[in-house]
């Protein structure tokens, strides 16, 4: 049963017996849902419910609870004042005016009082900030500038950070010690916010110095700091990897099985140093595939509870950063004992499949194991010997056979995804070159080789297999899930696509992975493609990770989990851990309550986690951009259109360098937004653009600090004209707004799918102005090449639309895509 239908009959069932109070388990013996799955289904759905006060736990029982008016949720600020509050996923946000938001800021939890009820479903109610329950601004990064003309302050602090850069931000102490000169970087702790007499003016206390706002990297550190990411690994944390051993000892071969004698290699980008998974092929003598995925065993060196194993939940996932890595664990552990480096024996979590010729794992194993490398081999070399280059295949003469078989097994798999319907999105992505400064001098778009794909087809294989086997053992798990788009996005995005010509064959209430992997065959070339598969993007909601085994709606797969890359991703090592602990303790009831009430926090926090890195690694890639634009003033390049909105036009050139062309500086014509063709027309020229449309531009402005580009448009006049009108209406008080400087760069979450929720149509308080979190990603879960990770592989390997395997380099190493602005469906299952 889909989540939303089961809360709907809950939440049913509940209201019609509002005096009583009901167990999960009297619930699901209802639904009958009596497997283990249907009543964490059921818990996971109450649960949601108490969050968001339409019921409330009476002991161990539910009971229905009436909407008192007053909902807890997050702000999302606008520039204009305005404000609106998302509280539950599946309804429309809280509209607050500027009168009434009590002051919150830019992501404070707020607990909020009905003002005016919902117009309409899709029109959320008005509402009053009446507390502020959790400030979201509680520490600050800026730059100090020393005097201020307000009494007893040392100076003030300039903000980066756009929800907060109207602030005055006054320092009346610093942390005994602490020097404070112009020019510094500096982190702060808020003393007082904003309050009625105030309502603009925050006062702080000075607490860590970071540097110098001209220093090689400080711009990033800025931004790290600003997102609260940990980038220093406490001194107990140091001092447990120190005492881990740099070789594996005797007493760890107990329980293992040796395998060191199979001919492992692992493939990576070449300056990958955290190598932590080994490939190897063979075909049997019955025609199927021999496929080993072997995995570093960091669990065996991370134990529960341990300060490293604190310090990497507390992070999460490891960031990449145009030119570093801030790590989930030390490198002493990624680098060294845990990296799967050459001719040195290592602990590792084996997956070993038996796959046929139609892509089906009829056998599989799940083991612990000693492994050895025979082979440290490169995407390049690797791409070379495929293509049959003489010269490479010489060099590894030993081992073409097995890539040649690796190749072979690719195909399958692909065609195997291909044929349930999971769905393609090869968006390009960039690295971006610095100097010995730190200052952006190129950004160069990189291509995904037959070997990045193949890496990433086994890596998926192992992912699903592992899932599997676990789901079908009925026991506590945690997996990676990307579900279905809600009905109302599906229908949309049907509209949308007929509206352009290519209607979806099927039913929006029922939408499969299949009809829209059809439709992307049938646009493939197709001057909507681009627009289609931007759209389709945006309809999807986000992976996250969750002890709910949903399956993977991009993937089109029915079982999916994170297995392949412990060293950076703590869900990865909480699946490690539990595959031991059940291979140890067994499947029955005491040995499933050991993690049955932890993995739903460990699925939300790692979710939060991953959406906080996404979003760092992001606004990174945004301000190198722009930097890398400063001096590109007045310059001419070809470009295509990736979003129309009410504000203007952003395009993207072939590097992947994003601009807007602000309203306002389209002067051939007054152009009016077309919601649903997502279209800017001309009201006289009836010039129309749209998502995917080339055009010639000029940058007019570039401006690192604000991470912002601008364009103007050369040839306005070639755009096509079209026949569509649109209706002339009064928006309102707020929604004459056209979103310009002050919200260009928040809001549209371009690839999401969820967005942020806030503003955009769920509310229809005029603005549909997407301002809300600032997220400009277009397409993760983590850079999913096939359809999976918001992105952006992470988003770059996260993920991004939550699955991205491609497990290409690591920033700072190269990231190989990882997770460079793309859906965060796409999330490396790799890397």
């Amino acid at each position: 049963m889909e989540l939303k239908q089961l809360k709907e009959q809950i939440a049913g069932f509940l209201k019609a017996n509002s005096t009583q109070a009901f167990t999960a388990q009297n619930l699901a013996d209802g639904l009958r849902m009596n497997d283990a799955a249907g009543y964490r289904q059921v818990v996971g759905v109450l649960d949601q419910m108490v969050v968001s006060k339409t019921a409330k736990q009476v002991g161990d029982a539910y009971q229905y609870q009436a909407v008192s008016g007053e909902i807890e949720g997050e702000f999302k600020a606008n520039d204009k004042g305005f404000g609106f509050v998302r509280y539950d996923e599946n309804l429309p946000d809280y509209f607050i005016a500027p009168d009434n938001t009590g002051q919150a800021m830019q992501g404070d939890t707020v607990r909020v009082s009905m003002v005016k009820p919902a117009q309409s479903e899709d029109r959320g109610p008005e509402g009053r900030v009446e507390e502020i329950i959790d400030h979201a601004y509680q520490r600050l990064v800026g730059i100090y500038t020393a005097g201020s003309q307000q009494e007893g302050a040392l100076g003030q602090i300039r903000l980066n950070d756009k929800k907060a850069g109207s602030y005055q931000v006054l320092v009346q102490k610093a942390k005994d010690g602490l020097e404070l000169h112009d020019g510094q970087v500096v982190v702060a702790e808020v003393d007082r916010f904003a309050d009625r007499v105030h309502p603009k003016q925050l006062l702080v206390s000075v607490t860590q110095i970071l540097g110098y706002e001209n220093e090689p990297g400080m711009d990033i550190m800025q931004i790290v700091e600003n997102k609260k990411v940990p980038n220093h690994f406490p001194d107990e944390v140091m001092a447990e990897a120190d005492a881990i051993p740099n070789e594996v000892l005797e007493e760890d071969y107990q329980c293992r099985q040796d395998i060191t004698d199979q001919p492992l290699v692992t493939i990576d980008g070449a300056d990958t140093k955290d190598i932590d998974d080994a490939v190897v092929v063979w075909k049997k003598d019955n025609g199927n595939y021999h496929l080993g995925v072997h995995i570093a065993d960091v669990s065996h060196y991370v134990r529960p509870g341990s300060a490293i194993d604190k310090e990497a939940y507390n992070r999460g996932t490891s960031v990449y950063l145009t030119d570093r890595v801030i790590p989930m664990l030390p490198q002493k552990l990624s680098n060294g004992i845990a990296s799967l480096n050459p001719d040195v024996n290592r602990l590792a979590m084996s997956v070993e499949m038996e796959i046929n010729r139609e892509g089906q794992v009829v056998k599989h194993e799940i083991k612990q194991s000693v492994i050895r490398s025979h082979a440290r081999m490169t995407y390049t070399a690797v791409n070379e010997i495929l293509a049959g280059d003489d010269q490479t295949r010489e060099e590894y003469s030993g081992l073409t056979d097995m890539f040649d078989q690796m190749g072979e097994l690719h195909q399958i798999l692909y065609q195997k995804r291909v044929r349930r319907g999971a769905i393609e999105f090869d968006t390009p992505e960039a690295s971006i070159v610095v100097d010995e400064n730190g200052k952006a001098i190129d950004v160069v778009v990189r291509e995904r080789g037959t070997a990045e794909r193949m890496i990433e087809s086994f890596m998926l294989a192992a992912n699903e297999t592992v899932a599997e086997h676990y789901d079908r053992l009925k026991v506590p798990f945690l997996y990676r899930i990307h579900e279905v788009p809600d009905e109302e996005r599906a229908q949309s995005f049907f509209e949308f696509s007929k509206a352009l010509g290519h209607p979806v064959k099927g039913d929006p209430a029922k939408v499969t992975p299949m009809m829209l992997q059809t439709l992307m065959e049938q646009v493939k070339d197709d001057p909507a493609e681009q627009m289609i598969s931007t759209m389709m993007l945006r309809a999807m909601k986000q992976a996250k990770y969750s002890p709910e085994p949903l399956g993977h709606f991009g993937l089109g797969a029915d079982y999916y989990t994170h297995y392949t890359s412990p060293i950076r991703r703590y869900p990865d090592l909480t699946v490690h851990r539990l595959i031991k602990w059940y291979a140890k303790n067994g499947t029955g009831a005491e040995a499933q309550e050991k993690y049955a009430s932890s993995l739903g926090q460990i699925g939300i926090d790692t979710s939060t986690r991953e959406r906080r890195a996404i979003d760092t690694e992001r606004l990174v890639d945004s301000m190198k951009k722009a930097e890398y634009m400063e001096d590109k003033v007045g310059m001419e390049y070809d470009g295509v259109v990736n979003a129309a909105l009410k504000f203007g036009l952003f395009v993207s050139l072939e590097n992947t360098v994003e601009g807007l062309v602000h309203i306002s500086n389209l002067t051939d014509d007054h152009y009016e937004y077309d919601e649903k063709h997502a279209a800017l027309i001309g009201r006289s020229k009836h010039h129309i653009f749209q998502i995917g449309q080339k055009v010639k531009i000029k940058v007019i402005r570039a401006n690192k600090e604000e991470s912002t580009v601008d364009f103007v448009l050369l040839n306005p006049e070639e755009a096509p004209t079209t026949d569509i009108r649109v209706p002339q209406q009064n928006q309102g008080k707020f929604g004459r707004d056209r979103n310009g400087r002050g919200n260009r760069r928040g809001g549209q979450n371009k690839g999401a799918g969820h967005g942020n929720g806030s503003s955009q149509k769920s509310n229809g308080h005029g603005s549909n102005n997407r301002t809300g979190n600032g997220n400009r990603h277009h397409g993760g879960q983590n850079s999913q090449k096939t359809a999976g990770s918001q992105q952006r592989n992470h988003g770059g390997n996260r993920s991004a639309s939550g699955h991205n395997s491609s497990r290409s380099a690591k920033p700072g190493q190269q990231k190989n895509g990882s997770s460079n602005g793309k859906h965060q469906f796409k999330v490396n299952h790799r890397k």
